[in-house]
């Protein structure tokens, strides 16, 4: 049981972030598990002191951060706490930041990016290489077309990149790596139409990047995918928006 004390909120904090709070301890003690159903409103308004309102409240907030989901006519339970869902809200935050800021945020990707690919150096399979190979044979057919579709190369980098923080075997870090990839597919684009001689550099940088990964070589393959980041940083910085207001963020 949550302590008599849990029923007073923290200095300036209201009856919702009461119930958020109580939920989580109750996460973190064990008292509920991932796919637990939580006790009924009745029970959780009474236990806490809160009105059924305010339990609603927190709730929707836990709901919405993928925490807790209810399901109609069967009561509201803890997800499986996976961290592609509780870590997604970083993408939502990194929509939200402005030029500058985006410059900050693509400095993390590079330092979180680095670290998978020294992971995933020892960890990767053969067949999660070949899969790179794979991914990279299918940008040359993009890039030896005449009319070269920049959406089609941008689709294959990225899947390219989620294919690496994945063979990591640390899914926080690959969760975190997704969030903040998704949240540059249209200035990647922009980057691709107005920068088309960036497309065999980034190319070439991706292949240096899977003969390090082949050598299983953590620390080679750090640095080759931190340079590459890099460049995409440099560029940001160079290029703060595109035409449409978009960020000039890409890789």
């Amino acid at each position: 049981m949550v302590d008599d004390g849990a029923r007073i909120p923290a200095e300036g904090g209201s009856r919702t972030d009461l119930v958020i709070s109580n939920v989580k301890q109750m996460i973190a003690t064990g008292e509920l598990r991932a796919g637990d159903r939580l006790p009924i409103e009745k029970e959780l308004s009474a236990r806490w002191g809160v009105s059924r309102g305010s339990l609603r409240e927190g709730v929707r907030a836990l709901a919405t951060l993928g925490v807790l989901e209810t399901r109609q006519g069967d009561g509201t339970y803890v997800t499986q706490l996976d961290p592609d869902s509780l870590l997604s809200p970083l993408g939502f935050y990194a929509e939200l930041r402005n030029s500058d800021q985006s410059t900050d945020l693509l400095a993390v990707r590079r330092v979180l990016e680095s670290e998978s690919a020294s992971l995933a150096a020892t960890r990767m399979t053969e067949i999660e290489i070949e899969s790179l190979e794979s991914i990279l044979s299918g940008i040359d057919q993009v890039l030896e077309s005449d009319d070269v579709d920049p959406e089609a190369f941008i689709d294959a980098d990225a899947e390219f990149h989620r294919r690496i923080a994945n063979a990591s075997a640390n899914p926080a870090l690959a969760a975190m790596i997704g969030s903040l990839m998704t949240r540059t597919l249209r200035a990647r684009l922009w980057r691709a139409i107005t920068e088309r001689d960036s497309l065999g550099v980034a190319h070439s940088e991706h292949r240096a990047i899977l003969d390090a990964l082949r050598t299983r070589d953590p620390e080679r393959s750090r640095i080759r995918m931190a340079s590459h980041l890099l460049g995409v940083e440099e560029f940001a910085a160079a290029h703060p928006s595109g035409p449409d207001g978009t960020e000039g963020t890409g890789d």
